[in-house]
C-alpha cells in the first residue's frame, strides 16, 4: 500500500499544477502592448513608381500637367524624384483620415473619366513597377514643413528587429533626436509601417543641399552625443537604406 500511495503522489502534484494553471488562465489578463499606442486615425500611403528609363521625362511632364486630376480627390503631401539610392523612380506621400476615405477615393478615381483618359491610361505604359506602403507617424513625431524651399530630401529607411517599439522605440527616438538638432538636417517626420514590411521605420529629412547633407554626415561621425545615441539604436537594426530626392515642381512639400 505504501508503494502504491507513493506512486500516486506525482499524479496528485500534477493535478494541483494543472488546476492552478487553469485558475490563472481564468483570471483577467493585462492587455499586451508593443509600445506607445497610435492616437490618430490619419495615415500616410507611401508610393514608389519605377519608370521606363527612356520615358522618365515623358512621365514627369505628364504628371506635372495632370496631377490636379489626382489631387482633386485627396491630399498630396509631397512628390519627389529619386536622385541617389535608385534610378528612374518617383516617391510620393498621400494623406488619408481613414481607410474608408481611401476606399472612397479609389472608387471615385475609377469612375473619373478625366483621370482615366487624360492621365492613368497614358501613365501606366510608362511605368515598369508600382509599390505602396501604409505608415503612421510614430507617437512622438509630427509632420513638419521644411524651413525653406529649395533644398533636398532624404528618406532614410530602417528595418528594425521584430519586437516593435516596446523593444526599440526609445533607442530609435534618441537616435533621431540626436540628429534633429541645430547644425544638422531637419526631421520632417518619422513613420512606422502598418502595411508592407513590418518593423520598418522611415525618417524624412530636409537639407539645404546634397553638400549640406554630406557635411552633416561627416559632422555626426565626430559628435559624441550622436555617436552614443546611434550605437544604442544599432543593436536593434537589421538593415537600412536611404534615398536622396528632389521635389517635383508641383510637390506641396518642397
Amino acid at each position: 500500500m505504501l508503494k502504491l500511495f507513493g506512486a500516486c503522489r506525482p499524479s496528485a502534484a500534477l493535478f494541483r499544477t494543472t488546476a492552478a494553471a487553469a485558475a490563472a488562465a481564468a483570471q483577467p489578463s493585462a492587455p499586451l502592448a508593443t509600445g506607445p499606442q497610435q492616437d490618430q486615425r490619419t495615415f500616410y500611403e507611401f508610393r514608389t513608381y519605377s519608370i521606363r528609363p527612356d520615358q522618365n521625362l515623358a512621365f514627369l511632364k505628364l504628371t506635372n500637367e495632370k496631377i490636379h486630376l489626382r489631387t482633386a480627390h485627396s491630399q498630396l503631401i509631397g512628390y519627389w524624384t529619386v536622385e541617389y539610392g535608385g534610378l528612374n523612380k518617383v516617391f510620393h506621400i498621400w494623406q488619408y483620415d481613414s481607410y474608408s476615405q481611401r476606399a472612397a477615393v479609389r472608387a471615385a478615381l475609377a469612375q473619373d473619366p478625366s483621370w482615366i483618359s487624360e492621365y492613368i491610361s497614358k501613365a501606366l505604359p510608362l511605368l515598369t513597377a508600382q509599390d505602396n506602403e501604409v505608415s503612421y507617424l510614430v507617437p512622438w513625431s509630427r509632420l513638419k514643413s521644411p524651413p525653406q524651399q529649395g533644398g533636398v530630401f532624404e528618406l532614410a529607411t530602417f528595418q528594425m528587429r521584430p519586437g516593435g517599439p516596446a523593444v526599440w522605440g526609445g533607442a530609435f527616438q534618441a537616435a533621431m533626436s540626436a540628429h534633429d538638432a541645430p547644425g544638422y538636417g531637419k526631421l520632417l517626420g518619422a513613420f512606422h509601417s502598418e502595411f508592407g514590411l513590418l518593423n520598418r521605420v522611415q525618417a524624412l529629412w530636409w537639407f539645404e543641399s546634397a553638400d549640406h547633407r554630406a557635411e552633416c554626415r561627416h559632422k555626426a561621425h565626430t559628435d559624441p552625443r550622436v555617436v552614443a545615441a546611434v550605437r544604442n539604436s544599432v543593436a536593434h537594426l537589421d538593415a537600412q537604406r536611404n534615398q536622396l530626392m528632389s521635389p517635383c515642381p508641383f510637390s506641396p512639400m518642397k
